[in-house]
């Protein structure tokens, strides 16, 4: 797929990462861990520990809080130019990353380097003519398969990012943490259910939840369970961090005691053809009030958007429990985290949250 870009990227500089200390304001000194990510890509959140990703959501609430509550102008990406790749459709992955790329701190927009909502391209022969690593400082693509990804990542020396792929869907979750920690004040022991295919968005939460100390109950269908590599590994993060992972085909099950329910599309970008079979596989799986009498008392809502009724009612998905749409504007503040901590050198200035 990028094999006429190698010579162009082949001749771009090398990147250099960059080192953050981390402040800790509630004990008035740095910590002693690093946290890289200037010149970082993302990937995948399976490549970041912990910390890093508590500091991307900490830069997260930082910048919701200076901006949008605040009020202040802070011109953080000025100058910067984003590249921005989309084999699938997208709506609030383009919306959130063009809105925080234009908004009027930056005065500058991204630019689309593969345009096609629909039809998969040839491949970015048709931006041939673009030097990427020479005129943008970073690219975000999202495709249909996570080698195209990790090629281009490879070729690339400007961070890459993730907006989506087969097997991984890392900004998205980075949103649902935030729109969690903001609802329950931390994460550390929540429990969280997913319930439906074993997806790019599972496979997200599976490289990441047990790093933050939080248990996960996962109900899959027989023949959709998730990637068997991803799980295994899983598997590890959990004995690592002390934490539950359930893997089942009762969704009743993965939904007993949990604190936030989960669920998605049943049928992701590409899989149309398979639409009535699929259909019939999740019978069972809808998320309703009869799966939420199994939750713990504080149970929430999350689902990634476009939802369709078969996935969750409407008396769970707008109920005062759901947190949907909280949730989707917070794409809009963990994206500006990630590009502006890949890209600059600024460290948030409110107190870490408890995580």
């Amino acid at each position: 797929m990028l094999s006429n870009l190698r010579i162009l990227l082949n001749n771009a500089a090398p990147r250099h990462g960059h080192h953050f200390m981390v402040r800790n304001f509630r004990c008035g000194k740095a910590l002693q861990n690093e946290v890289q990510l200037k010149g970082r890509d993302l990937l995948t959140l399976k490549d970041f520990t912990g910390e890093e990703i508590k500091y991307l959501l900490w830069l997260s609430a930082d910048l919701k809080f200076r901006i949008k509550q605040k009020g202040e102008y802070l011109p953080l990406l000025q100058g910067k130019s984003l590249g921005m790749i989309f084999e699938k459709r997208s709506t609030r992955t383009r919306l959130s990353t063009e809105t925080v790329w234009s908004a009027k701190q930056q005065h500058n927009s991204p630019w689309e380097l593969v345009r096609n909502a629909n039809l998969r391209p040839t491949g970015l022969e048709t931006a041939d003519s673009v030097v990427l690593s020479g005129m943008t400082d970073a690219v975000l693509a999202r495709v249909y398969k996570q080698s195209d990804l990790d090629t281009l990542a490879k070729e690339a020396s400007i961070p890459i990012v993730n907006g989506l792929s087969d097997l991984y869907h890392p900004i998205q979750i980075l949103a649902d943490y935030l729109t969690l920690q903001e609802h329950y004040g931390f994460l550390k022991g929540l429990t969280l259910s997913w319930i439906g295919d074993g997806n790019n968005i599972l496979h997200s939460i599976m490289m990441s939840a047990a790093k933050f100390g939080m248990h996960l109950q996962a109900a899959t269908p027989k023949g959709y369970e998730p990637d068997p590599n991803i799980t295994k590994l899983a598997e590890q993060y959990a004995k690592e961090n002390g934490t539950k992972l359930l893997m089942t085909n009762d969704p009743l099950e993965a939904a007993n005691g949990a604190n936030v329910l989960i669920t998605d599309t049943w049928i992701s970008m590409g899989q149309e053809e398979e639409k009535k079979k699929r259909l019939e596989a999740f019978q069972g799986y809808q998320v309703t009030m009869k799966t939420a009498k199994v939750a713990a008392p504080d149970w929430t809502f999350l689902h990634c958007l476009p939802r369709k009724p078969e996935e969750v009612d409407d008396e769970v998905f707008y109920s005062p429990r759901s947190l949907v749409f909280p949730e989707a504007e917070n794409r809009k503040w963990t994206i500006m985290a990630v590009m502006v901590s890949l890209l600059t050198d600024y460290s948030p200035t409110i107190q870490k949250p408890k995580f």
